[in-house]
């Protein structure tokens, strides 16, 4: 068959315009419009005097109305340690259930040397930082929900009905769509801000926003490390608390599981990325937080702490969070990378890299049936090569166990959990 002259020159101006028509389409994940979200939205400043400023940005509409965010923020600029036209990494704070945006959170980051910005995800704002005589925000009083405010155009309230029931239909109503496209906009707010490094900015959440945080690492390429605190996928499935909230959806439910739950999105996370969870939590069982991990086809690390509590003051404090995002923010050391776990006989090995020398390593392990919150684990001190962990092979009828190395930091990691049959 003959091409006419003038339909081969069609095709090739359409061939040279084609990349320029791809580049003008929305880059759209599941509900998510990540290009206008990676637009820095409409900020309005409520104070910007002592060491924590305070601001609402524009969100996503709830109830076809616009709705704000409330945020708090703090760099070394605003607390007073460096001067203006200084520049910072950034990081982003995402509070878990029954939470709020925290003064004292960001505090601890701008510390760091980080500018810092934490929202509140229930479309509400906690009262003004209360301040120690040294300038420094009181743990916990921001936080109290009796001094929380609804405000006027704020998104939907973080309960059940919001994060499960709405489900179907408009999307507008879903907490989840709401929380990540929140967060979202404020990596993008942030990394417009001039004192911020935009190139080099982290992501950490605790509980729900743990959640919120593999959600987030998996929809915006833009962070250069993640750290979910407690949150995972496969909440449909083992013993997490959420998953009878999960099962009583019905026929929704494979939609809830597809749309919003992590396993659907960790598959798709590139950002480098530490898990830190417990040995017992009730909200993120370790099969399923296992489970989150396997599925993550990036760099990927773990941090499982025996009897670790739960908490937002507990799931800041692992000095690992920092320093993880250090590595890739600052210029810092990384934590130990363990290898894979190989049994020969009686011994199992756990070869690691270190840049910073490893002093000691356990072997962490439990008999223990029933409810995996209320095991008890056990502990077998071992020795730490130089690259490498030998340790005995836990008792027969153990049933879950891993390997932990400590480096000359105290910064410790973990191996993969293991599960016997």
């Amino acid at each position: 068959m003959k091409i006419h002259p003038l339909n081969l020159f069609s095709i090739a101006v359409i061939a040279l315009l084609a990349p320029a028509v791809t580049l003008a389409v929305d880059e759209t994940v599941g509900p998510w419009n990540l290009t206008e979200l990676k637009r820095a939205p409409a900020i309005r400043w409520l104070a910007q005097t002592g060491a924590v400023h305070s601001l609402v940005y524009a969100g996503e509409k709830f109830k076809g109305n616009d709705t704000e965010v409330f945020a708090f923020y703090a760099s070394p600029v605003t607390l007073g340690e460096a001067k203006p036209g200084a520049r910072f990494p950034g990081v982003v704070l995402i509070h878990g259930g029954g939470g709020t945006a925290f003064a004292e959170w960001v505090h601890l980051w701008a510390k760091r040397g980080y500018a810092a910005i934490a929202m509140d995800l229930s479309g509400s704002r906690p009262m003004d930082p209360i301040y120690d005589a040294k300038g420094v925000p009181v743990l916990g009083q921001a936080a109290k929900a009796g001094t929380r405010t609804r405000l006027p155009n704020g998104g939907p309230d973080h309960g059940h009905p919001e994060k499960f029931d709405s489900i179907g239909g408009d999307v507008s109503d879903d907490w989840p769509y709401h929380a990540a496209a929140s967060v979202i906009r404020a990596h993008s707010l942030l990394r417009s801000f001039p004192e911020v490094i935009a190139e080099r900015t982290a992501v950490t959440g605790i509980s729900w926003g743990g959640y919120t945080t593999c959600l987030v690492a998996s929809l915006d390429d833009r962070f250069k490390a993640a750290v979910p605190v407690y949150g995972c996928g496969f909440l449909h499935e083992g013993e997490s608390v959420q998953k009878p909230a999960i099962d009583k959806l019905g026929e929704r439910r494979d939609a809830w599981v597809k749309a919003y739950d992590p396993s659907s999105l960790l598959p798709h996370c590139r950002v480098p990325i530490l898990f830190v969870n417990g040995t017992g939590d009730v909200h993120y069982p370790l099969d399923s937080y296992q489970k989150s991990f396997d599925v993550v086809p990036g760099r990927k690390q773990m941090r499982i702490e025996v009897n670790m509590r739960h908490g937002h003051p507990p799931g800041w404090a692992p000095p690992e969070i920092g320093l993880f995002i250090d590595s890739f923010c600052r210029d810092g050391k990384p934590l130990p990378v363990p290898g894979k776990l190989t049994t020969k006989g009686d011994e199992v090995r756990l070869a690691f890299k270190s840049a910073v020398p490893v002093k000691s390593a356990a072997l962490h392990y439990t008999t223990d049936t029933g409810l995996r919150s209320r095991r008890v684990w056990k502990t077998l001190p071992l020795e730490a090569g130089k690259d490498a962990v030998i340790a005995p092979k836990p008792p027969a009828n153990a049933n879950t166990w891993l390997i932990a190395l400590t480096d000359e930091r105290g910064a410790m990691v973990t191996s993969t959990v293991q599960f016997q049959p």
